[in-house]
């Protein structure tokens, strides 16, 4: 595992490769060949909220994230960020998403978060709803709906709509277009960290652009 992934700031590190080159017709049918996955994921997402209310309580009584089920639930936002990434969250790679968990360093799409030994005991009966309040206002903007793999619509979808479009008819992914959807979705995933209660480091109301998380800042 690179150690550029792992030196982010922030406890949730969002990495992608853009891959070239990409097939300038394969995004038109990106949806079909991703329905296994979104059907998995359909489950998964069942077994999140069970895990997620177990953890909730777990917290509240002993400041402990359990590690089984922190690893089960950074490995349903794994998968489905690599879902995205392969599709319409990203369109930066034409490599199948594995099916897996677990991450795997050499996916052009990573995501992790550093595992707490502590959380805040009070903290968890507000952020999740009260202190997350203005980064849903935010989200509503950027995604426009949740489904499956969250990335359905809003600003999201509609610039890498434009990536969709500019592949077909240059065989160019924009390079400034990628570097501000990656920004987009690591917004998207940092609030999942905080509202997942993986994290208490509050997200950040700043767009990091690029497929690198940015450096430790001094």
């Amino acid at each position: 595992m690179s150690t550029e992934f792992f030196a982010s700031p922030h406890p949730a590190r969002l990495s992608a490769r853009l891959d070239t080159p990409l097939s300038r017709w394969l995004w038109l049918v990106k949806w079909l060949l991703a329905v296994p996955h979104y059907i998995v994921l359909m489950f998964l997402w069942v077994a999140f909220t069970v895990v997620g209310v177990i953890a909730f309580f777990a917290i509240l009584f002993t400041g402990r994230y359990p590690r089984p089920l922190f690893d089960f639930t950074v490995g349903v936002l794994r998968w489905s960020w690599r879902v995205a990434y392969y599709a319409y969250g990203g369109l930066g790679t034409d490599r199948y998403p594995p099916f897996t968990l677990a991450d795997v360093p050499d996916y052009p799409a990573r995501w992790d978060v550093t595992y707490p030994e502590q959380l805040s005991r009070g903290l968890v009966l507000v952020k999740w709803w009260l202190l997350a309040i203005p980064h849903y206002l935010v989200l509503g903007f950027l995604l426009g709906g949740a489904r499956v793999v969250w990335f359905s619509g809003g600003l999201i979808g509609l610039l890498v709509l434009f990536a969709g479009v500019a592949l077909a008819v240059t065989d160019r992914y924009p390079r400034g277009l990628f570097d501000l959807v990656m920004g987009l979705n690591r917004w998207v995933l940092r609030v999942a960290a905080y509202v997942a209660l993986l994290t208490d480091v509050y997200p950040p109301f700043r767009l990091d652009q690029g497929g690198e998380e940015p450096a430790p800042r001094p």
